[in-house]
């Protein structure tokens, strides 16, 4: 403890050790008996680089009093101190390695503790994100398109009847409760919209999602081509989630060093393509559950775009980098189906 605390006075209590020793050495050639707990003391005080060579000059002095005062030159001289000096050696050296992995492992622990903790979060994250997508695309799928299919023939029903039909009121009001209720369900899916898609744009969303993307010399890069459109919910969310398994994988597997995401708008679809200069792989052999990655792996990934009626595809090779395609038809704008 003091060693790390003073060294400075832990240096002065051993030069002052060791100065007493000398003296004791000159006055009687017993005292080299006391080189061993000395050499102990050196060892644990002093900095290894200090402590062995420290040692080496005590059992110098040890066997050079020794044969100063006896005149003679005896093996137990030589091999007394110096045996002496190795076992406190290797005994000082073998402990600090001891602690030092014993401190690694500490570590290792606590680190393991964190990440399980880390884990549990995102996974309790990731599955309520995933079960409010859900909900987003059955209200969405189900309610939503039901509502406005309501509406438009509520809407040609009261075009049909006479104006002083007495139907006509409670058609009215058919309208207007299922156009109220519409109103609703679309906003309770723009409240289950991922929190990535709540402040702004696909394209602002997938812009942050790069400038957050980090990993071993990574560079990501994002851009747009064409002239961006409203694109609805589940296309964003589909869009959005494979872009983040995407560079989930380039940080994980590819061991990349750039990464480009392109959004690109044209005429009849939407595409998003990652593409990086990774390690690649056989795409015919990737397995067909990607379970390890919080099920966003290629499996889900192409499942999410066929249900919008979409496609995805993979170019790969090892060593050559990757690509991936996702591609969702957009429906024309209304002047054009007019035209």
């Amino acid at each position: 403890k003091i060693r790390r605390t003073r060294p400075k006075a832990a240096a002065l209590w051993l030069a002052a050790i060791s100065a007493l020793w000398l003296a004791l050495l000159v006055l009687s050639p017993d005292a080299l008996w006391v080189a061993f707990p000395l050499y102990f003391l050196q060892l644990h005080l002093l900095p290894t680089r200090w402590g062995v060579p420290a040692v080496v000059v005590t059992a110098a002095a040890a066997i050079t009093s020794f044969v100063v005062h006896r005149q003679e030159i005896a093996p137990g001289a030589f091999i007394g101190p110096l045996l002496g000096a190795a076992v406190a050696i290797a005994t000082v050296l073998g402990y600090d390695a001891l602690f030092r992995e014993s401190e690694r492992r500490r570590e290792l622990i606590v680190e393991l503790v964190a990440t399980r903790a880390e884990l549990a979060e995102a996974e309790r994250t990731a599955g309520t994100l995933a079960e409010r997508e859900r909900l987003a695309r059955e209200i969405h799928d189900t309610l939503a398109q039901g509502l406005s299919s309501i509406q438009l023939l509520l809407r040609a029903a009261e075009r049909t009847l006479p104006e002083d039909a007495p139907a006509a009121a409670h058609v009215r009001a058919a309208r207007e409760a299922a156009q109220a209720n519409l109103a609703e369900a679309r906003s309770f899916v723009r409240a289950l919209t991922p929190p990535d898609l709540e402040h702004g744009s696909l394209a602002a969303a997938l812009e942050r999602l790069c400038a957050r993307t980090t990993g071993p010399d990574l560079t990501v890069r994002f851009a747009v081509s064409g002239t961006p459109v409203e694109l609805p919910t589940p296309y964003e969310v589909a869009l959005l989630r494979t872009a983040q398994s995407a560079l989930a994988n380039t940080v994980r597997h590819a061991g990349a060093g750039r990464a480009e995401i392109t959004l690109s708008f044209m005429d009849t679809s939407v595409a998003l393509d990652v593409v990086d200069d990774g390690r690649g792989f056989d795409p015919s052999g990737a397995p067909v559950a990607e379970r390890g990655d919080g099920g966003f792996g290629l499996p889900a990934m192409r499942s999410r775009a066929a249900t919008l009626g979409g496609t995805l595809s993979v170019e790969s090779a090892p060593g050559q980098g990757t690509a991936l395609a996702v591609t969702l038809p957009v429906a024309a704008p209304a002047e054009e189906r007019a035209a």
